[in-house]
């Protein structure tokens, strides 16, 4: 009987185990969700095209609902799902950048060359429902620049949230953020004395 009771116990503790990582799964998975769109957002700033945000974020989801049990529910959830797309878009950068050094070959071995212009006609049409100017400001910003400025004052996104997402100190982050919106603000400006935004800086005699 102390044997069966024994195994009996065994089944609901393991059972009792099912449902609570069942439960947790759920939760995680409904947290995660609500990001979408702020990760797509925040891969279109990254990739400059939609197909490839759209796979960017599917990578990012992807990563996550494998290494869901790696999260801990309460935390800060938005901040672990853009370390992994950021960690997800190096990566495919590094492996296109490795492709590109070798030129690409037709079947009887003669070089192609790829096509010069817009490479996303459909994403530069959505964009232009924001500033262009604006926007390419922003995307004139040396990499290390943009990248803070976009989860700082797009995403809204804390200094130690930044810093862990890509992986440096919070002062790197500040002075990051400081160089950024200085070199925002001295192209800009000749944009807003231009749209009336701002008045002329006065030379004083």
């Amino acid at each position: 009987m102390a044997s069966m009771a024994a195994g009996m116990n065994a089944v609901a503790l393991e059972r009792s185990a099912e449902l609570d990582r069942a439960e947790r799964r759920a939760r995680f998975d409904e947290e995660a969700v609500r990001h979408l769109d702020a990760l797509y957002s925040f891969a279109l700033k990254l990739t400059r095209a939609r197909d490839d945000a759209d796979d960017l974020v599917s990578d990012t989801m992807l990563r996550a609902f494998q290494r869901w049990e790696q999260y801990r529910l309460g935390t800060n959830i938005r901040a672990w799902l853009f370390t992994i797309l950021y960690h997800a878009f190096v990566s495919r950068k590094r492996r296109i950048d490795a492709r590109e050094v070798q030129p690409l070959e037709d079947e009887d071995g003669r070089e192609i060359f790829e096509p010069v212009g817009e490479l996303d006609p459909e994403g530069a049409f959505y964009d232009s429902f924001l500033d262009e100017e604006i926007v390419a400001a922003i995307q004139r910003l040396p990499d290390e620049y943009r990248d803070a400025v976009v989860m700082s004052d797009l995403h809204g996104l804390k200094y130690a949230e930044i810093a862990q997402v890509l992986g440096v100190p919070e002062g790197t982050i500040k002075s990051r953020l400081f160089r950024g919106r200085r070199l925002l603000q001295t192209q800009l400006r000749d944009y807003a004395e231009t749209m009336g935004y701002i008045k002329p800086a006065t030379s004083t005699p």
